[in-house]
């Protein structure tokens, strides 16, 4: 015999129990003895203890929270000075009230003074968010990208590019676009997203060459590589997996672009697929691979030198 169902509630049960949740801790009840010490020990706790650092963030000076949010500030004397001596560009020099006057300081200030760079007097503890500030800091100025259209068109000679994909640690960036000064390049490209900018760490690291070797950022890799291959440029991967030594390059006279995979991970799938040629520089078979920044360097140095033949 089959059982006959029961006919449902119609949704009456549904709606009895709209609204209701599961029983409130006793804590939680307001009447209960347990939620009467809970409130008392959290008064105490509030008395006792410091305002956390968020509601202590939002007293803060202004100028000190946009330091705190933002990588775009060089701190510490000699950091300073040579940041300066460098031609980096720069927003404004801040030196705090009362700092002890040494001649780093003074230079600091003529040279700022030179470039027509703002200087200005601010609380010493503004600064101290930055550990070894020494009472002086500069504030990097946005940098400037230029269209790769436009960079390319002012190239004489055979031309060279750099392209970094994935590069993502801004010291790595920096010493990319010194050796690239160095070596003849005519510009890094890198990309809008995962990747490096430049931030205040990649125009200290670049020793000055970022105010000489422009740097253009390009929205997707692939297609820039396509789009250059069309006017006639040569693409050459470096990795450590490439199927041509370095040194046995043959096309380091034609229009080429130069691209360096990220730390740890190498050129991506579609990077390397899109490359004419993917080279390697040998090493010791204990050695796995080269920091991105020093196989840029070896590589735009090997091509340096064939360019010269």
């Amino acid at each position: 015999m089959v059982a006959k169902k029961k006919p449902g509630s119609g949704g009456n049960n549904k709606r009895r129990l709209a609204g209701k949740g599961p029983t409130p801790k006793a804590e939680d009840r307001t009447y209960h003895p347990a939620a009467k010490r809970k409130a008392a020990a959290a008064t105490r706790a509030k008395s006792s203890t410091r305002r956390p650092k968020s509601d202590r963030d939002a007293h803060a000076p202004r100028e000190q929270r946009e330091y705190e949010v933002q990588d775009d500030v060089i701190v510490g004397r000699n950091p300073v000075l040579e940041a300066l001596r460098a031609g980096i560009a720069v927003k404004r020099v801040m030196v705090a009230r009362g700092v002890d006057i040494d001649e780093r300081i003074t230079e600091i200030v003529e040279l700022a003074r030179e470039a027509r760079i703002e200087v200005i007097d601010i609380n010493r503890k503004e600064l101290d968010p930055y550990p070894a500030h020494q009472g002086v800091a500069l504030r990097v100025a946005p940098y400037k990208f230029r269209p790769l259209s436009e960079v390319i068109s002012k190239i004489q000679g055979v031309p060279l590019l750099v392209a970094l994909d994935g590069v993502t640690d801004p010291r790595n960036l920096g010493a990319i676009i010194r050796s690239a000064c160095a070596f003849g390049a005519n510009a890094i490209v890198i990309p809008e997203r995962r990747a490096a900018g430049m931030t205040a760490v990649a125009w200290k690291s670049s020793a000055g060459a970022a105010a000489r070797t422009p740097v253009v950022q390009i929205k997707n890799m692939t297609a820039t590589i396509q789009d250059l291959q069309s006017d006639g440029y040569f693409v050459v991967g470096l990795d450590a997996g490439g199927s041509v030594s370095l040194s046995e390059m043959a096309v380091a006279d034609e229009p080429l672009v130069l691209v360096i995979g990220g730390e740890g991970k190498g050129l991506s799938r579609l990077v390397r697929e899109s490359c004419d040629l993917v080279v390697s520089i040998p090493m010791s078979s204990d050695m796995e691979s080269l920091n991105a920044s020093v196989a840029a360097a070896i590589a735009l140095y090997s091509v340096s030198e064939k360019r010269k033949k």
